[in-house]
């Protein structure tokens, strides 16, 4: 009778109302067994979306050439492992010219020597480019030693470190921003200068460095690890 489907219609609009509450006490309140896992899952599409749209701003679609630098020198250049430099903020001339020694052999690492091989002299102008362009954060991973830290820039200051690589350390022209880099990178890459495994055709590096102990060493890179960031305009 029109009474009895009356009824089961209100009975079925109860319960699809009663469903509509149990699904929006979970995805809001998240109490309910699924809540946190269907809330994290909207939160992963919301960052997939967020991330899509800002690649799409620095120059087009996923998958960007700046990207296969991701997993050793972190999202934008920011590493946050001390064994693996940072490139954001780097002068564009100094990631050029590491390019190409990596690419022509004059500079030897396992990992980018055959990536550099592969790119064109346009992509190497456009990975320098897009790093140097980066926003540089400190780099808060690193917990210096007061004590060293204050040898390494007694050293530094006898160096005359700030002559090629500017006020704050912060990299100018082909001389590489040193504040804030990875404390490991650091003292692997000063203890390849003396030991004559990386080659600068200045040969400031290589005097510089011929006198060092590791422990001075180790108190460089303590201070410049540890020192603030700041990019000159």
């Amino acid at each position: 009778s029109a009474e009895v489907r009356m009824k089961h219609r209100n009975l079925g609009m109860s319960r699809l109302s009663l469903m509509g509450l149990i699904v929006l006490a979970v995805l809001v309140g998240g109490g309910a067994l699924l809540g946190p896992e269907l809330l994290g899952y909207y939160r992963f599409s919301q960052a997939v979306v967020t991330m899509s749209e800002a690649d799409i701003e620095r120059g087009g679609a996923w998958p960007q050439l700046h990207q296969a630098c991701m997993p050793c020198h972190g999202n934008q250049g920011d590493s946050i492992n001390q064994l693996y430099p940072d490139l954001a903020g780097q002068p564009a001339a100094y990631i050029a010219e590491q390019m190409q020694a990596f690419a022509s052999g004059t500079r030897a690492n396992p990992n980018m020597s055959p990536l550099a091989a592969t790119l064109s002299k346009d992509e190497i102008e456009q990975l320098a480019a897009y790093f140097a362009t980066q926003p540089v954060v400190a780099n808060t991973s690193f917990q210096a030693n007061p004590a060293l830290r204050d040898a390494g820039k007694d050293l530094v200051k006898q160096g005359g470190c700030i002559a090629c690589h500017g006020p704050n350390f912060a990299g100018q022209g082909s001389f590489p921003r040193l504040a804030g880099q990875g404390f490991d990178y650091l003292v692997n890459q000063l203890q390849a200068y003396r030991d004559g495994r990386r080659a600068d055709p200045s040969g400031t590096m290589p005097t510089i460095t011929a006198a060092l102990s590791d422990t001075d060493i180790e108190a460089i890179a303590q201070y410049l690890a540890s020192h603030p960031v700041q990019i000159q305009e």
